[in-house]
């Protein structure tokens, strides 16, 4: 094997795309700053025990993990930056009231999450902690829709879901607790067949319901009618349905669709869920809320937020390259001055060393020439 070759799923980001990442890092930490959000930097490894802590068997599986030589501890490589605020949130700002946190910074997976992902995501998040009304979710979510205009994506579409209605359902029977794995499974890929045999023990009630989950899937409007006539009329469920709606009138989205047999991150969030798509079918991002993160840190604070891989976002996007300036390398203060005053403008200038020095990496339309005794920039012939 050549020295050079990286693992699977591992890449190194070359220069033009580092570029398209890094405006967007920025771009995104500056909204979210707007928003009065306030930066994290997590560490990317910390204590097993920690990393994992309520954020279930999937995270686990995830996580890359070695033994610590100086404690004979077992350490991981974070996964997910969102446990990390989360653990910031209750233990170490230790705040009382609302905090709101935002990060970016590179997790670790041992799997891709899909076949085209990479295992080294680039991760950018914004979380809200303090809050359980539902104009925290509104927010969260309205600055998860501003994240994608921001990154350039011109039909945002959301596709929102409630994992109370599932654990609802299956709290009516007690049957269901031995079929969860199994039912969450069924109930994720729309396998009505499956659906039917798992739920033949239940009863009928219990039943029914699960089976029209599958179903109710679409625009807010009919899916939530569809949902008070065919789901039973308790409490957990109404409230539900009742925030669904709530929410899916004031996203800042070109398209709203709610699915309620969607059951991605069901062993995690708690309330409200959703996932954010462009013009692919992938989603772009994800978030919801979580309120269960931080009792085992001490502090059980409600919680929703989202995050975001830069690098599936920019994936597939027109890289734009940059637009420089060539200098000539000569000693003349006049130039110099010049060249100090367009970068100071935001220019890149690119003093040239020798005729091969062209920044391959730039578009290179203009240069700086002297004309009539002055630098001037001027295109390039």
């Amino acid at each position: 094997m050549s020295r050079w070759l990286l693992p699977e799923g591992i890449s190194d980001v070359l220069p033009t795309e580092a570029a398209q990442i890094e405006r967007l890092r920025r771009a995104l930490l500056d909204l979210y700053h707007s928003y009065g959000y306030e930066q994290v930097i997590p560490p990317l490894i910390e204590y097993l025990d920690s990393l994992l802590t309520g954020t279930g068997h999937d995270l686990d599986l995830r996580t890359f993990k070695l033994v610590d030589q100086l404690s004979g501890r077992q350490l991981g490589l974070r996964a997910d930056i969102t446990p990390q605020t989360a653990r910031i949130d209750a233990h170490i700002l230790n705040r009382n009231g609302v905090a709101r946190l935002c990060y970016a910074g590179a997790v670790l997976h041992t799997r891709p999450g899909h076949p085209l992902a990479a295992r080294e995501p680039l991760q950018v998040g914004a979380e809200l902690y303090g809050f359980g009304g539902l104009a925290a979710d509104a927010e969260i979510q309205c600055l998860a829709a501003k994240s994608l205009r921001a990154a350039g994506v011109r039909r945002v579409h959301f596709d929102l879901g409630h994992t109370g209605i599932t654990r609802a359902l299956l709290a009516l029977d007690p049957a269901a607790a031995a079929l969860v794995d199994d039912l969450l499974s069924a109930l994720g890929a729309k396998d009505v067949s499956a659906l039917r045999d798992l739920t033949g023990p239940l009863q009928a009630a219990t039943r029914d319901a699960l089976l029209a989950l599958v179903r109710l899937h679409g625009l807010p409007a009919d899916v939530l009618s569809q949902a008070r006539r065919q789901l039973p009329p308790v409490p957990a469920i109404i409230r539900a349905l009742d925030e669904l709606a709530w929410l899916a009138q004031r996203l800042p989205a070109d398209q709203v669709t709610i699915d309620l047999s969607d059951q991605h991150g069901y062993r995690y969030y708690t309330g409200v869920n959703f996932a954010a798509y462009g013009e692919a079918p992938a989603a772009l991002l994800r978030g919801g809320r979580y309120d269960d993160i931080g009792r085992a840190f001490g502090r059980a604070r409600p919680a929703t937020g989202f995050s975001i891989d830069m690098r599936e976002l920019t994936r597939g996007n027109d890289l734009i390259s940059q637009q420089v300036i060539l200098a000539p390398a000569v000693d003349d203060p006049a130039l110099v001055e010049c060249v100090a005053r367009l970068r100071r403008q935001g220019e890149v200038v690119v003093q040239q060393l020798d005729s091969s020095d062209v920044h391959g990496a730039a578009t290179v339309s203009r240069e700086l020439r002297q004309v009539d005794g002055r630098w001037q920039v001027v295109a390039r012939t």
